[in-house]
């Protein structure tokens, strides 16, 4: 697999090979993680399970699907060798790994990334969405520390309690990005006890009406819905 983004791993998804005891298919664990960007995708290449965890790199944000055919994606060529890289140009039998994660920073590109990410499965290969194959990292937003512990936090609550346990004087460090987290603690985050939220989508969902109120050129609308939203919120507070 001759992709220039792509870090791959030594095993793959094989669909047609099941196993009777366990009814799974053989390399049901792999995954590969689409990240943003040179820095966070070097923290994950060196933090990866090399036999399993594959990663490719996306050039910052990618190309809006929303209200495009199918053929642009084969002129495109991040999506064309992200397509050839998942091997589900023809059919989605030849899927080459267990899990598509969307492995961005926590901050308004990298949730826009996802966006973008999102309404591509979500407009051509929605059934990868439906298995539950695509899912999204969760990494820490900060770490909490003394001179004798340390705790990573994902939400404020935890950073709240971290800072309890800690003490007066703790140093608290706010992530950025995936880059900044050390390889080794990175290890922790893409390990056993990984966090993945699952992408889903019900069947009865109007997939196109849907993205293309959130993703489409209708900004004005969008606009209003926002602030109509934020007006809500407020008045319940």
């Amino acid at each position: 697999m001759r992709v220039p983004q792509l870090k791959d791993c030594k095993n793959h998804l094989k669909l047609d090979k099941v196993d009777k005891k366990t009814g799974k298919a053989e390399g049901e664990d792999t995954m590969i993680f689409l990240t943003e960007g040179q820095s966070a995708g070097g923290t994950l290449g060196g933090a990866r399970d090399a036999m399993n965890q594959a990663v490719f790199f996306l050039r910052g944000k990618c190309l809006n699907t929303c209200g495009l055919n199918k053929d642009v994606l084969y002129k495109n060529e991040e999506f064309f060798n992200l397509i050839k890289t998942l091997d589900i140009e023809d059919t989605l039998e030849h899927l080459r790994y267990g899990k598509i994660i969307f492995a961005t920073d926590a901050d308004v590109d990298g949730l826009h990334i996802r966006m973008l990410l999102t309404t591509f499965f979500m407009r051509f290969y929605r059934q990868l969405i439906l298995d539950g194959r695509v899912f999204i990292l969760e990494t820490p937003l900060f770490r909490v520390r003394n001179k004798k512990e340390h705790y990573f936090c994902y939400t404020d609550e935890e950073r709240e309690d971290a800072i309890k346990k800690c003490g007066r004087g703790c140093e608290i460090t706010r992530f950025k990005g995936l880059g900044e987290i050390d390889k080794e603690d990175f290890r922790g985050f893409i390990g056993e006890e990984m966090r993945l939220t699952p992408v889903t989508c019900s069947d009865d969902t109007d997939v196109e009406k849907t993205i293309k109120f959130y993703m489409g050129a209708n900004t004005p609308e969008r606009k209003d819905y926002i602030m109509e939203s934020l007006v809500c919120d407020a008045a319940e507070f």
